[in-house]
């Protein structure tokens, strides 16, 4: 496994704006000649009809294959190696957000995640053990997403992707940086990088299976609850938390 250094990260934004504005000018054509809208449509998902569409779709494949999937994952293998395993993508996940936290000027954030980051690949094996998290230093999850929200873009209108799921215009827009900044794209060999990708996948569905069954059981419209949450956490993780009331959707 070979990665590019860190530095390579800031080199990826900029190789990857052209893109950036591409997927977002596209994101928009696509909603706008291909949605309708009605009078009583929510204003933060103007494009309900082709989002729950989206979402059937979705809800079909996670039924299908990628929850028995993570069902046979979470009963096959022991709950160490699994927390193992969300460990070691976590910490490198750790290595975008500290990116992200510099460009979002978050300098708490950023000596955290960095810390987090050296901690645990040097005494934590590699990551797969969370040294930073006992001695109590937090993780701060940042994405292009939210230095966009941070710097005054709006979040745009709410929008589900194939596959990838809940998302907004802004942090769709933002996917192809994203993309860059991950560190498994780094990775020369494909079948090595593909494989780690559906690991990841399959751990974080993992990880969802109780929450997923619980909106089972408790919610009368997944969709609309699944989009409410989902706005709502993005919002809160641009603000950290605190969003302010005239925020404009961001």
């Amino acid at each position: 496994m070979t990665t590019r250094p860190l530095p390579a990260l800031w080199a990826a934004i900029r190789e990857a704006a052209p893109r950036f504005r591409q997927t977002g000018a596209a994101a928009v054509l696509i909603l706008v000649t291909g949605c309708a809208t009605g009078p009583n449509a929510n204003p933060r998902d103007p494009f309900e009809p082709f989002n729950r569409g989206v979402w059937r779709f979705n809800d079909t494949v996670d039924n299908a294959v990628v929850r028995p999937v993570a069902v046979a994952y979470r009963d096959v293998l022991p709950s160490p190696v699994r927390t193992g395993v969300n460990n070691f993508f976590g910490n490198l996940s750790d290595v975008w957000s500290f990116a992200n936290s510099v460009l979002q000027l978050k300098l708490e954030s950023s000596a955290q995640n960095f810390m987090r980051v050296n901690v645990n690949t040097f005494f934590g094996l590699g990551g797969l053990l969370d040294v930073a998290s006992e001695a109590g230093i937090d993780r701060h999850n940042e994405d292009f997403g939210q230095t966009l929200g941070r710097w005054g873009v709006p979040s745009g209108p709410y929008l589900v992707l194939p596959v990838l799921g809940p998302s907004t215009v802004r942090d769709t827009a933002a996917l192809p940086v994203d993309w860059k900044g991950d560190l498994l794209t780094q990775i020369d060999n494909v079948p090595v990088r593909n494989s780690l990708y559906v690991l990841r996948g399959v751990d974080i569905r993992s990880n969802l299976l109780r929450a997923g069954q619980l909106l089972d059981d408790a919610a009368l419209d997944k969709y609309s609850f699944t989009r409410d949450a989902f706005l709502q956490r993005r919002r809160n993780d641009v603000y950290d938390g605190n969003p302010p009331d005239d925020d404009n959707g961001k």
